[in-house]
């Protein structure tokens, strides 16, 4: 609704009789919130504005705006809580959780569609359809949208968790939030679950099979075409130790049993970090506030169950936190105005990380990963849940609300192909060279020339150590024929070497006997001529 700007008729201040009259009325539409707090929501002094407003569809808006900030509006005499007001009462609706990638379409004026919703271990909240509801994010319990329920919990859950699941009227970001301070969502921790009530929670939800079925064609939907075989000898072992770990207890052995709590609090801080600028973060967005990046943007990148608290970290605060980044040259923090931090560059590039990662090493710290996470399916110990982070990583935009798990060797495969690729090479008594991309195999070519006169093309000789004026003496000398080298055509900083005739098998020996190249990086060998066959 408040997705456009919209065009304000009045704004006056509310009379004494109208504000007694706003705190019946909001006692009315929310039961549960208690007398203190209906005051708190619309004190008896304090300022207290009436906007009366068109949003950009035409619809008559009343808005009521305490100490700067829209705490209510109306709308068909129908009262709503903005979400300013719902950060101070995060339990006045019922909530339902979604991953932070959808807040931007929620922002833009979309519906929430119940491909997008996650289902928490107590299932999802009861409401009928019509029920105003509230919306937050994986990991933190303060609400950022506020919607209409389109159906029943019964009904979502019937439909397989598909169609349109809440009409949504108002979300943290849009024209209404910007209207007040534009302050960012507080960190609020989910609510724990005894024990005793999640396992009846479970026991409820398995006694109908049926829909444990259709859930279970949900959440694999779209993966089949997918998930191709992995012709990876050390992928299908990779596999199969994943599984021989989850059973027999390997997951308690926990690395990060021997880091202090610090330790931890400064992993994940960076963590969050580094994936907020990778994911979340966009050029056009900066300057960017630090309390905006860090309540929108690394409070969201927080994995689900953790709870970021820079306060237990070594750093204690943001800025010195930040600082430390600046001084890592990723970030560059200036003061715009007096007191206000913001973020105003970022160095894409920087090698945040920066080491080679061999196959056996990335498919290692995946399965620790989602060890470490308890992301193994209970049920079915080959396949993996996906939390945000894997979500973010790995899934196509088109996948993020339909793909909620993928067995081990697609996830381990997915991985791979994220990465950038890079290649090493090795030298008698040097030092490895590590260059970025793929390598490319020496390449043997024959080519006709002037009077039907054939000639044997060599290229890509210098990723493999090899000077290509040596390889022509050599060649020149052992062939008895003549050799150029010139520049190869469509490669930069690149030579060819060119021998008359079809000297395949002279550059067969020279390549494999006495440089000791494996066959599989040299194409063009198969043209090497017949043994008794006239050149």
């Amino acid at each position: 609704m408040f997705a456009k700007a919209f065009r304000v008729k009045s704004n006056t201040a509310i009379k004494g009789s109208d504000r007694r009259k706003l705190r019946a009325d909001v006692a009315a539409a929310f039961p549960t919130l208690g007398t203190d707090q209906v005051s708190e929501l619309v004190p008896g002094k304090e300022e207290l504005n009436i906007l009366k407003l068109y949003a950009h569809r035409g619809d008559a808006v009343t808005v009521y705006v305490s100490g700067g900030n829209p705490i209510l509006f109306e709308l068909e005499k129908n009262l709503y809580p903005t979400v300013y007001a719902l950060w101070s009462y995060p339990d006045l609706l019922p909530t339902f959780t979604t991953w932070p990638l959808v807040l931007e379409k929620l922002v833009g004026g979309a519906d929430l569609m119940l491909p997008g919703l996650v289902v928490p271990p107590a299932g999802l909240p009861q409401v009928q359809k019509g029920d105003l509801c509230a919306i937050a994010l994986v990991g933190n319990r303060a609400p950022v949208a506020i919607g209409v329920a389109a159906m029943s919990t019964a009904e979502m859950l019937t439909s397989g968790l598909k169609g349109r699941g809440f009409s949504v009227l108002h979300t943290y970001q849009d024209h209404l939030w910007r209207s007040g301070d534009k302050s960012s969502p507080p960190s609020i921790a989910p609510l724990a679950l005894d024990p005793a009530d999640l396992s009846e929670e479970k026991e409820s939800v398995q006694v109908n099979p049926a829909l444990q079925g259709d859930m279970g064609r949900l959440t694999l939907e779209g993966e089949e075409e997918e998930n191709g075989e992995l012709h990876q000898a050390s992928g299908e072992k990779a596999l199969s130790e994943a599984s021989e770990d989850t059973s027999t207890g390997g997951l308690n052995q926990d690395s990060t049993d021997s880091k202090t709590l610090q330790e931890q609090m400064d992993e994940l801080l960076q963590r969050c970090f580094l994936h907020a600028l990778k994911c979340r973060v966009k050029k056009a967005d900066l300057p960017l506030l630090t309390s905006t990046f860090l309540g929108s943007h690394m409070f969201s990148c927080c994995p689900e169950g953790r709870q970021l608290d820079i306060k237990k970290s070594s750093y204690r605060k943001l800025s010195k936190f930040l600082q430390q980044m600046q001084q890592e040259q990723i970030i560059q923090v200036k003061e715009l105005s007096k007191g206000v931090e913001s973020i105003v560059a970022v160095d894409w590039k920087h090698p945040r990380k920066g080491s080679v990662l061999e196959g056996s090493e990335i498919r290692t710290i995946v399965i620790n990963y989602a060890k470490k996470n308890d992301l193994v399916d209970a049920d079915n110990k080959n396949l993996v849940k996906l939390d945000p982070i894997l979500c973010d990583c790995l899934l196509e935009k088109n996948e993020q609300h339909t793909v909620m798990k993928l067995p081990w060797d697609s996830l381990l495969s997915r991985c791979l192909e994220k990465l950038q690729p890079a290649y090493q090479v090795t030298f008698p008594g040097q030092e490895p060279i590590v260059k970025k991309g793929k390598i490319c195999p020496i390449d043997i070519t024959l080519a006709q020339r002037a009077s039907n006169k054939k000639v044997t093309v060599v290229r890509n000789l210098e990723p493999y150590g090899l000077d290509p004026c040596s390889v022509a003496a050599i060649l020149q000398q052992r062939c008895q024929a003549s050799t150029t080298v010139t520049p190869a055509s469509g490669a930069k900083d690149s030579l060819q070497v060119q021998i008359q005739g079809n000297q395949i098998h002279h550059l067969s020996w020279l390549l494999l006997e006495e440089y000791q190249i494996p066959r599989k990086y040299i194409q063009g060998l198969e043209k090497a001529p017949k043994p008794g066959k006239k050149k």
